[in-house]
């Protein structure tokens, strides 16, 4: 089995045993207000993305990848934008079916591991919108290369990322436990405790792998925030936990 179908099951479960933010569907008011044009998204758990990031996606043809759960892509749906979401989680596939059916919109739902090629002609999106999600693969150098070959010159690449620097914490956030780079895949005693804590096989990775990874991948970087958790120490002391980029694949 590989990591990542492992890391499926585990959010198949998660879905089953806790209600987290991100396995949460928009409402129908949410979506009526996005219509008339009030609206934000997420990409990390409490900063809104600002508007000026998406912009007008009337027409566009924009890609949810691992954005699963009908969160993001109901409301670009619901500002005119074309949609496909892949994502790994069959469960939270089936929400972006639930709501599209519930609010009349047409989206192509796509179950599929962002580790691997995408399955998309090259220049096929006008816009990647992912949410933090790739601390659960080991590698995300091959995603940004392949978030590159899909965009059409001038798209848009809008990704949520974990810094890592909770990893080397206790589960408190209070005391230093382990050390960098975090890889469940080549140290079994760490193998252990995650499968133990039922946290999956998460990976922490570097400013040079996300940041520079999509600027070896060709990606022109625009702008960029921080962003803390949604609740424990890190979130009562400011620490930030997440950041978020906005990247431009340049025109010819």
């Amino acid at each position: 089995m590989r990591y990542t179908q492992k890391n499926a099951e585990v959010i198949e479960s998660w879905r089953r045993k806790y209600k987290l933010i991100w396995f949460e569907p928009v409402s129908h008011e949410t979506f009526e207000k996005a219509r008339r044009g009030e609206w934000d998204i997420t990409l990390t758990p409490l900063k809104p993305v600002p508007h000026a990031w998406i912009g007008d996606v009337s027409g566009k043809k924009i890609l949810g990848l691992a954005a699963g759960g009908a969160q993001q892509m109901p409301i670009m749906a619901a500002l005119g934008a074309e949609c496909t979401i892949l994502d790994i989680s069959p469960s939270q596939l089936e929400n972006e079916r639930v709501v599209s059916r519930r609010e009349g919109y047409q989206i192509e739902v796509i179950e599929g591991d962002m580790s691997q090629p995408l399955p998309f002609a090259d220049a096929a999106f006008d816009m990647i919108i992912n949410p933090i999600s790739n601390h659960y693969i080991e590698d995300v150098l091959p995603v940004f290369a392949e978030c590159y070959r899909v965009l059409k010159p001038g798209g848009y690449l809008l990704c949520g990322l974990d810094t890592g620097i909770h990893y080397i914490f206790d589960e408190n956030e209070e005391k230093v436990v382990h050390s960098l780079p975090f890889n469940p895949l080549k140290d079994p005693a760490l193998y252990d405790e995650m499968m133990r804590r039922d946290l999956g096989l998460q990976f922490s990775h570097t400013l040079e792998e996300q940041i520079g990874g999509q600027l070896k991948a060709g990606f022109r970087l625009l702008d960029i925030y921080e962003d803390t958790n949604i609740a424990g120490l890190f979130y009562e002391m400011n620490i930030p936990k997440y950041m978020a980029t906005r990247s431009q694949k340049p025109l010819p």
